[in-house]
């Protein structure tokens, strides 16, 4: 009987381990804000859907804002904190100084204030925020889990650990791994560059004086590295000069799976996505059935959406500072 209990004891604490390091996403219910403010989607969408109406751009800056904010610190919207005097933040670290529009969070968080007090985080609206500028431009549509806490802490440095656009295959699954996620979801989220824009300086070393052997990356199409020579010239002035990361920049499509089979790619880290035996497969499945690179696009931003949910962060009142 004494080795019974001691047996039904050893159980139950290896039960309340099991439930203290269960996986964040547990937190997270697509209901979340049901009872609580039922109207905040519809706020969100309405804000964002404004937002593109005066600028177009609007969409790849905010899923390429919700990919950052999950890469550094998890889905906990430290990229929205400003700077200060004693501390410069991720949005002004290097990687992070082309991600603009966060005056639509700022938006929307206003509005959701005024209805629903702090009550929605604003991980929470950077999360559905993605979710509808890729709906909105054609892709698929999913049931956003919510209920994440904003983080309190923000630094520059923390971005050298997003995926750079120089990376190969081994270093992006390294990155994503990392995060959780498995080959599938770098292939299958890569392909929110089909909203994508990069200025020449992300590219321009695949262009000239690439190697000792090869003047123009050799995975690059002939044809293809001169028009993007053309565009960002040896002595650009053009400090905006780039190109669009596919030709369908403002459709959420598989375009960008068939440019890559053609040696388009603009990073090299997209165009190593085909020339890898362990990734060049789901390339090849993606750029021939737009429908199932839909389905795996969706669950990956479900499961990023996960990456580092934290329980004891905060319901800011302003996006831009710790309360």
């Amino acid at each position: 009987m004494a080795a019974f209990a001691l047996k039904l004891s050893f159980l139950a604490t290896i039960f309340l381990l099991l439930v203290l390091i269960s996986p964040t996403k547990s937190m997270l219910d697509a209901h979340y804000y049901d009872q609580t403010c039922p109207q905040a989607e519809k706020i969100i969408l309405d804000t964002v859907r404004n937002a593109i109406v005066h600028d177009p751009k609007v969409p790849a800056r905010i899923l390429r804002m919700f990919f950052h904010d999950c890469f550094i610190r998890g889905c906990d919207a430290s990229i929205l904190l400003d700077s200060n005097p004693g501390n410069l933040a991720e949005k002004d670290g290097p990687p992070n100084i082309s991600v603009r529009s966060f005056y639509v969070i700022d938006d929307a968080k206003a509005m959701l204030e005024t209805a629903c007090p702090h009550t929605i985080s604003c991980a929470d609206v950077i999360a559905i925020a993605a979710r509808d500028v890729v709906a909105m431009s054609g892709g698929p549509y999913w049931n956003v889990l919510k209920g994440r806490k904003d983080g309190r802490v923000s630094k520059a440095n923390d971005t050298i650990n997003l995926p750079a656009p120089t990376f190969n295959v081994t270093q992006l699954i390294q990155s994503f791994a990392k995060r959780g996620l498995e080959v599938k979801d770098l292939v299958a989220l890569s392909g929110g560059h089909t909203l994508g824009f990069s200025h020449c300086s992300s590219f321009e070393a695949r262009l000239r004086n690439f190697s000792s052997v090869h003047d123009i990356d050799p995975s690059m199409n002939s044809e293809f590295a001169e028009k993007l020579r053309k565009k960002c010239p040896k002595t650009n002035k053009d400090h905006n000069a780039g190109k669009f990361l596919d030709s369908t920049s403002a459709t959420f499509d598989n375009d960008y799976y068939k440019q890559l089979m053609e040696g388009k790619g603009v990073f090299g880290s997209d165009q190593a996505l085909f020339g890898d035996y362990r990734t060049r497969w789901i390339v090849e499945f993606f750029a021939k059935d737009q429908s199932l690179f839909f389905r795996e696009f969706a669950s990956s931003m479900v499961k990023l959406g996960n990456v580092g949910v934290i329980e004891n962060g905060e319901v800011r009142r302003k996006c831009r500072v710790v309360n």
